[in-house]
């Protein structure tokens, strides 16, 4: 089962919808498009789409959809939380998500997901 963490901070703008992207720094994407991940706090997330992107060449469409006012800002966060980036030897990934109902859960059992039509 993969899963994506997310800071508690960031929670209530997925639920809602206004974060439906992260900027990631792996070594190879580590969720693929259609799989489904578990994300603590906040259930199970659908991955739409996962692609190697250049941190500079975002845009602030790409911050808006990443929960952020401004490329600049959202650059700067991540440059703060990847310290090593210059020289790590990984890669930057754009994963695009959506949240999953889980409709139930029975005890001992893998959970049962309901897919609503998008």
């Amino acid at each position: 089962m993969s899963q994506l963490f997310f800071k508690k901070i960031y929670q209530d703008a997925i639920r809602a919808g206004a974060k439906s992207t992260t900027i990631r720094r792996w070594d190879r994407p580590m969720v693929k498009p259609g799989q489904i991940a578990f994300s603590p706090g906040l259930g199970w997330l659908a991955i739409e789409s996962v692609d190697a992107v250049q941190l500079e060449a975002l845009d602030d469409s790409d911050a808006t959809a990443d929960g952020f006012k401004t490329a600049r800002e959202m650059r700067r966060l991540l440059r703060s939380l990847y310290p090593g980036h210059d020289s790590d030897g990984k890669q930057w990934f754009r994963v695009r998500f959506h949240m999953r109902e889980e409709i139930s859960r029975k005890a001992g059992n893998a959970p049962t997901l309901f897919s609503p039509t998008t």
